[in-house]
């Protein structure tokens, strides 16, 4: 791989009449463009929106507990902050090419705090309940939408995807002033494409479960491919990064929340900690089980501090689980930084197959361990799963419903031209509705009718769709 073609500032909407790369220009204003991807990310519609996302508890009424949006914001910076050292600190090791400083210096971090920050933009309401819920609802579904659709159609909703939801989202669905959706660097979009993989791919020894990219944007994928220098199945380095910056986050700071909310208290998580510890002892992981040990001993000194200063037993938790997180947050950027720096040669070959970061570093068993501890506490805790029951419902009413204004409207037949029907599918975003009916769109119809559904319903924050499931509910006897 060359960081030259990696690092392509050049945006899709440039490339009419020209092959001109630009890597890294500054614009009139001084900034380079990798920077402004970043800007643009931040003051789209999709990020606010983020606000009243599932993070990991939803409908959570206690501001102190994170949402997507927090989440996405803690991922940019953590992804920012390694961009700065790798750049910084490992020039001459990560980037042995004879690059411009400046153009390194400022569009590396530019570039991971823009990928972090877009990460989680395409995942619908109620987190991966609500992907689940989508996938599921097309599966009962599957013969009176599809019918005898081609497989590649089918796959794309059967196995839908947030990631592949939100590279859609940015290059078609997030409309400027053409078809070109945020029309982002090809730097950023290759590197935001966490998985190099369409929904039919059909690669042995495939690294990753998941898919990036849905039929509908493949071309682009493929354009990208072409002018960072990738291919099916290799991720760009940077998404390496990213992605372990995301297991950082929410490893340790769903724990966090986790206290937050009551659910479990700091000794719970000592506890559990110094159990994976004695549970998981062998000469080969001996390292790794060091950085939880001295971690659980820094905490411990830590907590036996703030008791002497009359705390509450809510303060003192609160107190021990912000110093948790700083110190586990620190040990795991440190060993990311020092296994991309160790593995670097690996992910510059166009045959990398490594399936991420953490797995490499020292705090893989750290992150491990509190994954399971945020699973165990946390995400399976009866509250949880409660609400994730009801959006999982709330997701499958609604897209009936929303289905009846959809299906046969762009031929005015069926449900469609009934008063609910005509109402329902005004109620879905109108840049949604222009990219289903604009003549240019040639997907078959019955893909471009199921992805306008899994648009509205991915665009939708968990508060609306609950409201609008309710209104539309009302308005039809069929419903109540």
């Amino acid at each position: 791989m060359d960081w030259n073609k990696l690092l392509n500032g050049q945006r899709r909407k440039d490339v009419h009449g020209t092959d001109l790369q630009k890597i890294g220009t500054n614009t009139s204003n001084g900034r380079f463009e990798v920077e402004r991807d970043y800007d643009r990310i931040l003051f789209s519609t999709p990020v606010r929106r983020l606000a009243d996302k599932t993070q990991v508890f939803p409908l959570e009424i206690n501001d102190s507990v994170r949402t997507r949006l927090t989440h996405s914001h803690e991922v940019s910076n953590l992804a920012r902050g390694i961009g700065i050292r790798l750049t910084f600190e490992l020039k001459e090791i990560i980037f042995p090419e004879q690059l411009n400083d400046i153009v390194l210096e400022r569009s590396v971090p530019a570039l991971l705090a823009a990928i972090g920050l877009v990460h989680d933009l395409g995942n619908p309401p109620f987190g991966h309940q609500g992907e689940a819920a989508i996938q599921h609802w097309f599966k009962v579904n599957q013969e009176k939408v599809f019918g005898h659709s081609p497989e590649d159609h089918i796959q794309d909703f059967l196995k839908f995807d947030g990631n592949s939801q939100t590279f859609r989202l940015v290059t078609k669905l997030q409309i400027l002033n053409d078809n070109f959706g945020l029309n982002l660097t090809y730097a950023t979009l290759a590197s935001m494409l966490k998985y190099p993989y369409s929904s039919t791919s059909k690669l042995d020894g495939k690294v990753w479960k998941k898919h990036g990219f849905f039929k509908s944007e493949e071309n682009i994928v493929k354009d990208v491919w072409k002018k960072t220098g990738l291919k099916e199945g290799i991720r760009h380095p940077l998404t390496y990064v990213m992605e372990a910056c995301d297991d950082i986050a929410y490893s340790v700071l769903d724990a966090e929340d986790t206290v937050k909310k009551g659910l479990a208290s700091f000794y719970d998580l000592v506890d559990f900690l110094e159990s994976w510890v004695s549970n998981n002892q062998s000469e080969e992981k001996s390292e790794n089980l060091k950085i939880i040990t001295d971690i659980v001993e820094k905490i411990k000194n830590k907590n036996s501090e703030f008791k002497k200063e009359n705390l509450s037993p809510a303060e003192l938790n609160d107190m021990s689980m912000q110093m948790f997180r700083v110190y586990s947050v620190a040990e795991l950027v440190n060993s990311v930084v020092d296994a991309f720096k160790s593995n670097i040669e690996s992910f510059l070959s166009s045959d990398c197959n490594h399936k991420d970061l953490i797995s490499l570093s020292l705090g893989k068993e750290l992150c491990e361990a509190l994954k399971e501890f945020d699973y165990r506490w946390g995400y399976r805790h009866k509250s949880v799963l409660k609400l994730e029951l009801e959006g999982f419902n709330y997701i499958h009413s609604l897209m009936n419903m929303l289905w009846i204004g959809i299906h046969g409207n762009l031929k005015k037949e069926h449900e469609s031209t009934t008063p609910f029907g005509k109402y329902a599918y005004q109620k879905i975003s109108e840049n949604y509705r222009r990219i289903f009916e604009d003549p240019t769109n040639d997907m078959p119809t019955i893909y471009k009718e199921a992805q306008l559904l899994t648009d509205a319903i991915s665009g939708m924050t968990d508060s609306y769709l609950i409201i609008l499931h309710n209104e539309l509910k009302s308005l039809d006897k069929k419903w109540q």
